[in-house]
């Protein structure tokens, strides 16, 4: 019998992995994903779900609707990814990672069934998932979408409630180079009679899904048309103070311990979704949405969004890491106090280079790195294109070093930040 790094190491190598092979993994069906649940007893068809979309902001919408259900005393799973450190991260119920023996023991049941249907990492993963739920006899669950929605292997489920977050530009060579393009992958995962929720009313994407929710016969609304937030104190770094006003008219006040000022977009799909469905969860209330929002970290285990890892100088990390994802992060850096921006760097291969380039500051110092997956861009590389944006910084050989390097050169009013890259974020908070 494998330990649990033998298994792992058994699934990573086994298995194609997107994180580190990418086109490869990408496997454009739900065949398999629904070949492997059909013998595990379609696990997805016991218990309720949510199903998350979106380009950016699928994952912090999955943790806090994950938390205001485990705040109001419902058992939760939780489905997301990648993950940033251990890969059971992706599996939660109530907050708590899926046990390593479960995995070895998933993974030595079924080893003969993965040879029969040679599913992608990111498939077996999904199936791990459901069975777990399934065997915790959680209440519900928040599925987060890994790349699209059509053809995602999550798309098996039929969630009490869809959610899409904001459309934009990533992963074009699967999705489309359009976001009404993009818009459409996403819009699969409407199914017929279930709402939906769209978070961000964006007009290059606004048809595309009214013309899908109309077509399944699926209520829709657009969160931002019908609850209106905005952020109260600019100074506090632990918390994004919020009043709104909701459907109602009512105003309300709210602290979220996602400080972006991105959560904004995120939060609002998130009340809009938590009051169509609250009538099936008799227990949620304004007073656990409240508590809940306020402690999302601590009661899902989130990491690495606008995370604060110290202070003198300020040391920020955000997973960040596409055209809109790096605008959020300009956006929100214009809400910081300090003299000098310190920024470590680090992208993966397939991104829009040029893109995400053009968008950097100039007057920043960066620090240039490798993320430590195949799939991570080399740093001279990334130093030469940066170089043509008159973006001008050294190249380290490992993220650790660019990290330390940087916090040694800031001095205390400076900020140093690690952005650009998902798996740059993991290797340091």
């Amino acid at each position: 019998m494998r330990n649990y790094q033998d298994t792992l190491h058994f699934l990573f190598t086994q298995l194609p992995v997107f994180q580190r092979d990418g086109a490869s993994a990408y496997k454009p069906t739900i065949a398999n994903t629904i070949a492997l649940c059909e013998v595990l007893g379609n696990p997805q068809e016991k218990f309720k779900s949510i199903h998350v979309a979106g380009t950016n902001g699928k994952g912090s919408t999955s943790h806090q609707l994950a938390a205001i259900f485990q705040a109001a005393g419902y058992k939760t799973g939780l489905y997301t990814s990648p993950h940033l450190k251990d890969f059971r991260e992706r599996i939660r119920v109530n907050g708590e990672c899926i046990p390593e023996q479960n995995v070895i023991d998933f993974a030595a049941t079924h080893e003969a069934l993965f040879e029969k249907i040679k599913p992608s990492f990111f498939e077996m993963t999904v199936a791990m998932a459901f069975e777990y739920f399934a065997h915790q006899q959680v209440e519900i669950a928040i599925v987060e979408v890994g790349m699209g929605g059509r053809l995602d292997s999550t798309n098996i489920i039929r969630p009490e409630l869809c959610l899409i977050t904001n459309i934009s530009f990533d992963h074009q060579a699967y999705l489309g180079h359009t976001l009404e393009a993009i818009a459409g992958e996403k819009a699969g995962i409407i199914k017929n009679n279930v709402p939906v929720v769209i978070a961000s009313t964006q007009m290059a994407t606004q048809a595309v899904f009214k013309e899908k929710a109309a077509s399944q016969n699926a209520p829709i609304y657009f969160a931002d048309q019908l609850y209106h937030l905005h952020r109260t104190n600019n100074s506090n770094q632990q918390y994004l103070e919020i009043e709104y006003t909701d459907a109602l008219g009512t105003v309300q006040k709210l602290q979220s311990d996602l400080i972006g000022i991105y959560q904004l977009k995120n939060i609002t799909g998130v009340l809009c979704a938590i009051d169509l469905i609250k009538e099936k969860f008799s227990k949620i209330n304004n007073e656990i949405i409240a508590s809940a929002l306020s402690k999302v970290k601590s009661l899902t285990g989130l990491k690495g969004r606008w995370e604060v890892l110290s202070e003198n100088p300020l040391c920020i990390a955000d997973t960040g890491h596409n055209e809109d994802g790096i605008q959020q992060i300009l956006t929100q850096l214009t809400f910081c106090e300090y003299e000098q921006l310190h920024w470590v760097i680090g992208m993966v291969n397939d991104k829009d280079l040029n893109a995400v380039l053009a968008l950097l500051p100039k007057n920043a110092s960066y620090y240039f790195c490798k993320p430590n997956i195949p799939r991570g861009l080399d740093q001279l590389i990334l130093q030469q294109a940066a170089a043509q944006f008159d973006l001008h910084g050294a190249c380290y050989t490992s993220v650790s070093e660019a990290f330390d390097v940087a916090k040694k050169t800031a001095k205390n009013n400076d900020l140093v930040l690690v952005a650009g890259s998902t798996f740059i974020v993991a290797e340091i908070v």
